[in-house]
């Protein structure tokens, strides 16, 4: 009787800290969601109530309807713009996870010095400011003739390979060998066996990798501004950025407009693979 009490007992108390913890948490979720609601809000309303009435819903005078979005997108040729995000993020992620997934397996496979050398080289990246490389990285990127959304992909690779490698690594090491013997024996060549055998079991990790990476390099300012040639190709955080005037003046109504239509691809790519992300990182959390 009395283990039963006990039981009831600590049964009343995890639901009471369940309880706390949800109402916590969901008060803290409305704290991260009330910038964006606010973005939503002002992208509807006239440039001169936005700062007057910030937080206010735009109703009478201060609604505009569509006007600050279709005035944003021809004043920053917004679709020239999405379309060199979506090639730049898009080819990105797939060199990044290609490339990372066939280096991660290559060190776990192949122990020598060598390998282990260039794992560390992989983790010491991870840890460098970017500060420290963004001015020589500028200037070698204008020597080796990468200011464009082609070379780009290579410096986005360099910076996107740490993270990816170790998390692929991860994976990899709890991959039985067995698997990759039996393919071999089977008259699989090495890249065949990655590609028909370890490939498809890395689908967890890599699809948490396409997200982290994909939010990323999307959502990137100072890495296209340094490397591309803006004149020429505007991703859409540097393309938004042309919205402010002289003098400090700056197009609100089109620039909240513009940050609504930015935001949305990412929002839906992250909420279709949401569900591999957790996936993913515990599949990688194995013991070396």
């Amino acid at each position: 009787m009395a283990k039963n009490k006990d039981s009831q007992v600590s049964a009343v108390r995890k639901t009471k800290h369940g309880t706390a913890f949800s109402v916590f948490f969901s008060l803290l979720s409305i704290v991260y969601v009330m910038p964006i609601m606010i973005v939503i809000i002002n992208s509807f309303k006239r440039k001169a109530f936005i700062n007057k009435f910030p937080f206010k819903i735009g109703t009478g005078k201060m609604f505009v309807g569509w006007e600050n979005y279709v005035e944003g997108i021809k004043k920053i040729e917004f679709f020239k713009a999405f379309g060199y995000s979506l090639f730049i993020t898009v080819c990105s992620v797939a060199v990044i996870i290609l490339c990372t997934s066939m280096c991660a397996w290559y060190i776990t496979r192949v122990q020598t010095k060598f390998t282990k050398l260039f794992y560390m080289l992989c983790l010491f990246s991870m840890i460098v400011p970017f500060q420290m490389v963004m001015f020589t990285l500028s200037k070698l990127a204008n020597m080796l003739h990468l200011s464009n959304p082609v070379g780009i992909i290579l410096v986005y690779l360099g910076f996107g390979a740490g993270l990816a490698v170790f998390m692929f690594t991860g994976f990899v090491k709890s991959i039985p060998l067995e698997i990759e013997e039996a393919a071999m024996i089977d008259g699989c060549t090495p890249i065949q066996t990655f590609f028909q055998v370890v490939f498809p079991i890395l689908k967890p990790t890599a699809i948490t990798v396409a997200i982290l990476q994909a939010m990323w390099i999307w959502n990137d300012y100072l890495l296209p501004y340094l490397v591309l040639d803006i004149k020429r190709f505007k991703t859409i955080p540097i393309a938004i950025q042309y919205l402010k005037g002289g003098y400090g003046s700056i197009d609100w109504g089109a620039m909240m407009a513009m940050l609504v239509l930015a935001i949305i691809p990412i929002i839906l790519f992250y909420i279709a693979c949401q569900k591999h992300i957790i996936e993913g990182v515990v599949a990688g959390a194995v013991k070396g």
